[in-house]
Formats: C-alpha cells, structure tokens, sequence
C-alpha cells in the first residue's frame, strides 16, 4: 500500500491514526508533532500522502501544506481537523489539499479518504 507520514500536535491523533492506517495496510513512515517539523520531514522522506492537522505549533497545517506544494507540487496531502471553517476549506483547496479528514473520525473513512487521496 502507501506510504504515509502523519503530522498532528496530540500525540494520540497520531497513534489513532497509525493503527487505522496500519491495520488498512498502508505504511506509516514518520510522525511530526508540529508544522515545521512536518515540511521537513517531507523533504527527507517524500512519502505517497501527508495527514497535516490544521491546528499545531511553529506553523500550522495550512502554512506547512503551502510550503510542501511549493516544494513538491505533486505532494497528496489530506488535512486532519475538528474545526473545518469554510476559510479553511477554501484556502486548502487554493493550495491543492486532495481532501479533509474531521475529527472525530472512523476508521472507515480514513481509509476511503487515503484511498481516494491517492488515486487523484
């Protein structure tokens, strides 16, 4: 399946979401707790998809999904929120986000979103 990088500030979102993408067969392959730290470990490891909370220190979801498009325009990434503001949306579309995980999520939708993340 793919490899995923997961990038949120709660260490147990990343946990949730390692077992739901691990258990779908997907790979997780690095885990960042902030927005910085998620723009440069997509540098070091060009993982298949990125899940970037929108919320987290240093630079949030949305700035760090700006800076991985502008360096990697054929980055799939999926944004990880509890608060979907219609701003929000629009800005991660403008950016070329491939879709929205909200929280709280199930299993089954992770994996749909995964899916069709990485078929487009």
């Amino acid at each position: 399946m793919a490899r995923i990088m997961i990038a949120d500030d709660a260490e147990f979102m990343r946990l949730v979401l390692r077992k739901m993408l691990e258990k779908g067969g997907h790979e997780v392959v690095g885990e960042a707790d902030n927005g910085r730290d998620a723009v440069y470990l997509y540098t070091m490891l060009h993982p298949d998809l990125v899940t970037l909370d929108i919320t987290m220190p240093f630079l949030s979801g949305l700035d760090a999904a700006q800076r991985i498009k502008e360096n990697h325009p054929d980055a799939r990434i999926l944004m990880v929120s509890a608060m979907g503001t219609r701003e929000s949306v629009e800005r991660a579309n403008s950016i070329g986000v491939k879709g929205f995980i909200v929280k709280p999520f199930q299993e089954e939708q992770v994996l749909t979103a995964i899916d069709k993340a990485l078929e487009g």
